[in-house]
């Protein structure tokens, strides 16, 4: 880093040429547009909670074992009682409050794992022998707190303001995909509104992360173009193969409960969760060519561009692989059960929820792959020529979040 901080844009080879800022200036006056044209209403209110049991925060005080009458089909916490002392809201609906309640200890699939002293989350069933508490998980926000802490000084520790710009983009990211994104779904919009939060992203985080210049600004357009093609791609093979967005419990509560349409909702994760991918191929690919013209200013824009896409297609290699597992991963559980429970493989890649991952992987990896000779091209044409930088001023790429 050369101990001292370098404001953003100053590693940056050459000036942005006119003609890509009258490409991105419209782009972000239309984004902007249309994200007043979808921006949520007053329209949207939470759930009535209707079918949901009152969850309430407590603590173990005691615990009292005692000897199984029936063998238990998923033993964790064995059978007895625990006596947990109940945290009571401001707004209790329940008419005589509690301080303390007596609950049977959790078995079963996925039940937590109990001990005196610990602090859970219980909720309240109203059965016809009166009202019962279960202790359902575990409180995390502590924890949670205490690893986002260790995340930012990490981030900040290491990479100094460039860790500092990108936790703000972060920030923006997180506030944009709840305030805008999610109720603007929640209120009926179309997909379209995915691209859009995307592109409201994609232009301010890149910018805020890596500064103002050529190198960030061809990034932008060759992010969009990828992203637009990705949207495009989604759209076509989501209908094709007449994939609906319910796979699971989850979805099909959302479309029922929220009257989502869960198609559209598929179309937007595939969007939104492509973009995180592809600004990090795009600002990889800017960056080699802008030190690419650094190095050999007697590069042309051919010989860049050769150059560029012999470390995109690197990229490309071991980017690919990492989604595939990322969405294996994610799918695992479902993934043995399916297997488990068919013969072929080939009723196994066709099922639905094996499908919608398959997508998910396929179309990423399309605007991935178009993503490189898009950005190295036009990075070619834009950054050849480049001055050689000053070492202390040498650009740097800083991770991708």
């Amino acid at each position: 880093m050369g101990g001292h901080h370098r404001g953003p844009g100053r590693d940056e080879p050459g000036r942005t040429p006119r003609a890509a800022w009258l490409v991105l200036a419209p782009i972000a006056l239309l984004t902007l547009v249309a994200m007043v044209w979808l921006w949520p209403t007053g329209d949207v209110v939470p759930g009535d909670g209707q079918g949901s049991a009152d969850q309430y925060d407590g603590r173990i005080t005691s615990l009292e074992r005692s000897e199984c009458i029936e063998e238990l089909t998923d033993d964790v916490n064995g059978c007895g009682t625990a006596t947990v002392s109940l945290e009571t809201p401001e707004d209790d609906p329940r008419d005589e409050p509690v301080d303390s309640a007596e609950v049977p200890l959790p078995n079963g699939p996925g039940a937590p794992e109990v001990e005196e002293g610990d602090d859970v989350v219980l909720i309240l069933n109203e059965t016809p022998d009166g009202e019962s508490y279960a202790i359902v998980d575990h409180q995390r926000g502590t924890g949670l707190v205490v690893l986002a802490g260790a995340f930012v000084l990490a981030m900040v520790a290491f990479g100094r303001w460039r860790g500092v710009s990108a936790l703000a983009g972060l920030g923006v990211t997180f506030l944009l995909l709840l305030y805008f994104v999610v109720p603007a779904i929640l209120a009926g919009s179309p997909p379209l509104v995915a691209i859009v939060g995307s592109a409201a992203i994609m232009l301010t985080v890149l910018y805020l992360t890596h500064g103002l210049g050529a190198t960030t600004t061809v990034a932008v357009l060759g992010t969009l173009a990828s992203l637009t093609l990705t949207g495009l791609l989604s759209a076509l093979a989501v209908s094709a193969l007449h994939l609906t967005g319910v796979t699971d419990d989850l979805s099909l509560a959302v479309g029922m409960t929220q009257g989502v349409n869960t198609e559209g909702l598929l179309l937007a994760g595939i969007v939104i969760g492509s973009l995180g991918v592809l600004d990090d191929v795009t600002v990889t690919q800017s960056a080699t060519v802008a030190e690419l013209a650094r190095a050999n200013p007697a590069y042309g824009a051919l010989q860049l561009f050769r150059a560029g896409s012999r470390v995109g297609r690197s990229h490309i290699a071991s980017v690919v692989n990492t989604i595939v597992l990322a969405y294996a991963g994610s799918a695992l559980p479902l993934l043995i059960l399916i297997v488990a429970n068919t013969e072929s493989l080939g009723s196994v890649v066709t099922d639905q929820i094996i499908a919608q991952k398959v997508v998910r992987s396929v179309v990423a990896t399309l605007g991935l792959v178009a993503a490189v000779p898009l950005t190295t091209g036009l990075a070619a044409l834009v950054l050849r020529g480049a001055p050689e930088a000053p070492d202390e001023t040498a650009a740097t790429v800083s991770p991708q979040i």
